[in-house]
């Protein structure tokens, strides 16, 4: 089931946080859902030079929290902040509510999954060979202290006739492990010779409930310390 399932999905309320955090009231959902829809999506192509990963969304009475985890926040927010405020102004425009953006800057961005395999799908854009791309990739996640990563491309891969898949692992990819961290990304692209996509799922750590540790890969109990008082022998 782990390898069929979208990873983050999977793992939506138990290690991963959703990207929209919001209620709807009565008749309202509908009109949420698709407002959030199409400003990520204008945030994604308005800053797709900007190497943005996600895109999160918070909902208050009257305003609207835009929250983007971006590898470059200098471009994002341009020159005295003009690039941002010029971005606000056109968000604004799509909803009735206050817009407020916050960025957040990604510390490693080798590391990231969706920001990978953008990288993977510019590279093929320039007609580089997909085995060494995808290589390229896992050596630099890898030396970014990544535990393990899967790069998976399909499509008319070089040009030929039929379309089929390659994937390369180097790693630990755990997908039926829910305690373990997976970032996922993908992406498409479209060359002359049609479309091709890529996925890349990313393992980073273990994330384990307070008081627990991993011991020979199983979950125990942290062990304690105790003060032992001796008992004094009866005369």
């Amino acid at each position: 089931m782990g390898q069929k399932i979208h990873p983050i999905g999977l793992r939506l309320g138990i290690i991963k946080p959703w990207l929209g955090c919001w209620y709807a009231p009565k008749g309202k959902y509908q009109q949420y859902l698709h407002e959030d829809i199409k400003l990520r999506q204008f945030v994604k192509t308005y800053l797709s030079h900007a190497s943005v990963s996600k895109v999160e969304i918070e909902r208050y009475p009257q305003r609207v929290r835009i929250i983007i985890h971006t590898a470059k926040p200098g471009i994002v927010i341009g020159r005295k902040g003009g690039d941002v405020n010029a971005l606000r102004k056109k968000l604004q425009s799509m909803t009735s509510n206050e817009i407020d953006i916050s960025i957040h800057e990604i510390k490693n961005p080798l590391a990231d999954a969706q920001l990978v395999a953008e990288g993977v799908g510019q590279q093929l854009l320039k007609r580089v060979a997909f085995r060494r791309a995808i290589r390229k990739s896992i050596s630099d996640a890898r030396r970014a202290g990544v535990q393990g990563i899967k790069i998976h491309v399909s499509g008319r891969l070089g040009g030929a006739e039929i379309a089929r898949s390659e994937w390369l692992r180097d790693g630990r990819v755990p997908l039926h492990t829910l305690r373990a961290d997976i970032d996922y990304g993908f992406t498409h692209v479209f060359t002359t010779y049609g479309a091709l996509g890529v996925k890349v799922w990313i393992f980073t750590k273990e994330i384990l409930p307070k008081g627990k540790e991993l011991v020979s890969g199983r979950v125990q109990e942290s062990a304690k310390s105790f003060d032992f008082v001796p008992i004094s022998e009866e005369k």
